[in-house]
This record gives structure tokens, sequence and C-alpha cells, in this order.
């Protein structure tokens, strides 16, 4: 009888174990990192609803939408990240092409020299794989900072309108009774 009333208890008492309270849901404004309180007594539902409301209003005023904005910095993000490696991969052969080509002049500046042409086109490749080592290394270099550099601006472009963005919205709501920080 014991057990029975034992099960029977715990049995009753599982399934409010296994409740657990649902993490509160974030709202827009907090996802957007826009703190935002009620200073007329609105509740969430209407706070939710005029945030929905100053979205689209400030999309619209601000010419661009937070959202879109952060994965278009994201995907820029990437193809700045792949083009620097491909000017890094650039300089690979290059000194073997430099090498070819000095060893080529090289072998001619020693027929010409009548010395012997093997000595000088050894010399050639030599030189010329050095010359165009650095010469690439100098060309990707260049080549990564400017990437480097439209990068930066880039991400400074989408910090404004994301900026920008944040104060409409925050307009939007101060004018529907709200106090706004960001």
């Amino acid at each position: 009888m014991r057990s029975t009333a034992l099960i029977l208890f715990m049995a009753a008492a599982m399934p409010a174990a296994a409740q657990t309270p649902a993490a509160p849901q974030k709202s827009l404004s907090s996802t957007l990192e826009v703190y935002v309180f009620p200073t007329q007594g609105q509740d969430a539902a209407q706070q939710s609803q005029d945030e929905a409301e100053c979205y689209t209003w400030a999309v619209t005023n601000s010419g661009g939408d937070p959202f879109n904005l952060a994965k278009q910095a994201e995907q820029d993000a990437q193809q700045a990240a792949a083009e620097s490696q491909q000017a890094a991969q650039s300089t690979k052969g290059a000194g073997v092409k430099g090498a070819v080509g000095g060893a080529a002049v090289g072998a001619l500046v020693g027929e010409i020299a009548d010395d012997d042409p093997g000595k000088g086109a050894a010399y050639g490749a030599a030189a010329g794989a050095i010359v165009s080592r650095r010469s690439a290394r100098r060309g990707a270099a260049q080549q990564q900072q400017q990437i480097q550099q439209q990068s930066q601006q880039t991400q400074q472009a989408t910090a404004e309108q994301i900026e920008n963005f944040k104060k409409a919205f925050s307009v939007c709501l101060e004018a529907k009774s709200y106090m706004v920080k960001y």
C-alpha cells in the first residue's frame, strides 16, 4: 500500500518537474540592442506591436534593414578573406617563372660574352627567381592592403547604416511614448 502511494505521488510529481519554465523570448528592441521602457504603462503585447511598426518605419526611412546589413557584412568579410587568401596564393610559382626567364636571359648573355652559357643561365635563373618573387610579394601585399581597406570601409558604412536605423527606430518609439536608449 505504501509503495503504491509512493508510486502515485512520484508519478504526479514528474510532469511538474519536467515542465521547466521557458526562457523569455527576446524582444525586437533587445535583439537590436535598443533599450525600451514603456512610460505610459503599455503592456508587452502593445510594446511588441509598436516595435514592429517602428521597425518597418525605420527600415523605410533609414534605407537599411539591420538584419540584412549584418548578413551582407558577414558575406563581405568572407569574400575579403577569400580574396586575401587568393592574393597570397598568387605569389606561388612566381619564382619558377622568373627563373625560367632569367635562365634564358643569362644563357644569351653568357653566349654573347663568349662565356659559359650554362653558367650564365644558372646565374640568370637565380636572379630571375629572386626578382620575380620579390615583385610578386610586393604586388600581393599591395593587393591585401587594398582588400583590407575596402573591408574597413564597408564595415564603417554598415555601422553608419545601422546607427541611422537605430535613430529612426528610436524616434518612432519615442513618438509612441516610450523611453529609448541605445
